[in-house]
């Protein structure tokens, strides 16, 4: 297997402190300004953070748990993989965590799970740098239409290529509902024809908007918090939900983590605190798993978020159980695609 390059916040971890991996950047940042300064504030617990890609964070959580030389403690990891067998192999089984929780009014139900807590809902959706005439694409049509909307395109590339398929799916005139089981055949042959422009078949978060920012690239198909982050900073950008993937992130434990008490700790100060979601989440335009903590959200922030009739007739909620029941194969086939 490729070296895995890891970056860490701290070189020495701390007695009493918790290390968690992330994917990095202005995510990290705002995780860490909303949620690990806080807590460490009021526990004294000191948050290591380590940044990797998400394909880097399995490998390496599992490497850690086969050999049992476990140095991290949580890791962020994809709503759909924490439902997984691979990862249930790594991830501690939070199950008698949950309990206390349960019964909670303001929490969604499946704040707490077996495979993780919530971290926050998002969506994987069109994103586009504004042309100035007004005429924007709206769906993954549009995303295929060269010559209506000319420019690079960017696309994900790591251990998840279901949403790319997808995507391409409908392009071709595949109906939202019947979207699942993917037919892969047809999609590689979609992808096909948009290949020419693709500029960058991005692995991080980061990079994904990093070519936004450079002109390499006018629409891309990228994560919402990241294109919300971009927006905070200040650049014109802009996506439509017209097909987007309601995706997420969940808090898994790994098993055998040397600071395990201060991993529940740091979980639960975020499932306990609806305020440290609020202000990760106004940052990220996601939503958290509280209820009160949306109410805590600006208006612009709430505006900003998915609603109800949002979901029921632009974003699909994707097929977790057939994805992860066939990711090998998928990602067998995206990678002799790819190459």
């Amino acid at each position: 297997m490729a070296a895995i390059t890891i970056f860490s916040s701290a070189s020495v971890v701390r007695a009493e402190s918790v290390t968690i991996a992330t994917t990095g950047g202005t995510y990290e940042k705002v995780l860490r300004d909303a949620w690990f300064e806080p807590f460490t504030k009021v526990t004294g617990i000191e948050v290591v953070t380590v940044s990797a890609t998400d394909a880097e964070k399995r490998a390496k959580a599992s490497a850690m748990v086969r050999t049992g030389n476990v140095t991290w403690d949580l890791f962020l990891d994809g709503e759909i993989q924490t439902g997984s067998q691979a990862h249930f192999d790594v991830a501690e089984d939070l199950t008698e965590f949950c309990k206390s929780f349960a019964t909670s009014a303001d929490l969604v139900f499946d704040a707490c799970t077996r495979g993780g807590v919530r971290l926050q809902s998002t969506a994987t959706l069109l994103v586009f740098k504004p042309s100035g005439d007004g005429n924007h694409p709206k769906n993954w049509a549009d995303m295929w239409d060269t010559k209506r909307f000319p420019g690079g395109r960017a696309f994900p590339n790591f251990d998840d290529p279901w949403r790319v398929m997808a995507a391409a799916l409908l392009a071709d005139g595949v109906n939202k509902d019947a979207l699942f089981p993917l037919d892969i055949e047809r999609a590689l042959r979609k992808l096909d024809e948009i290949r020419p422009a693709v500029e960058l078949w991005w692995k991080t978060g980061d990079q994904s908007v990093q070519g936004f920012r450079n002109g390499d690239y006018n629409l891309g198909q990228i994560w919402l918090t990241r294109a919300k982050a971009l927006q905070n900073e200040g650049f014109d950008i802009g996506w439509s939900y017209d097909g987007a993937f309601l995706v997420g992130d969940r808090i898994a434990l790994i098993k055998g983590a040397k600071n395990r008490e201060n991993a529940l700790k740091l979980v639960t100060f975020w499932l306990d605190n609806p305020d440290v979601q609020a202000k990760a989440c106004e940052q990220l335009s996601c939503t958290p798993p509280s209820r009160k903590s949306i109410a805590m959200m600006s208006a612009a922030g709430r505006a900003g978020l998915p609603s109800a009739a949002d979901v029921e007739s632009r974003i699909i909620v994707p097929d977790a159980d057939w994805i992860n029941s066939n990711m090998a194969m998928l990602i067998q086939r995206w990678n002799e695609w790819i190459r």
